[in-house]
């Protein structure tokens, strides 16, 4: 979890040197523990993972962090996560509902 919280502080870094002028993504993927391509027909198959990983990438202009979640550790991650995502979505603005003629006529 220490490197969960590392990975959350660089991205409200992130994040915050986004607000200015940029945007940031965010991307979540299954992670099997293979950093090798699959191997041709007729090679030993790479090996099956027990547990699955959760793989956290995040990039905004020219910075890329990524971080690797074991199985356990998802729970608190995204407890975190959803912290950070609450305290940085201040900047949106509310859109209003434009009501149409035909639903103001039966009304």
């Amino acid at each position: 979890t220490c490197i969960s919280l590392q990975f959350i502080l660089r991205l409200e870094k992130i994040a915050n040197d986004a607000k200015k002028d940029s945007s940031f993504t965010i991307t979540f993927k299954r992670y099997d523990g293979n950093d090798r391509p699959e191997p041709r027909p007729g090679k030993k198959p790479l090996p099956k993972p027990t547990t699955y990983m959760c793989l956290m990438r995040a990039q905004s202009k020219s910075k890329k962090i990524s971080t690797i979640v074991r199985q356990e550790d998802v729970p608190t991650i995204m407890a975190m996560y959803s912290q950070f995502m609450k305290s940085k979505m201040d900047g949106l603005k509310r859109v209003k509902k434009v009501k149409s003629k035909a639903k103001a006529t039966k009304a």
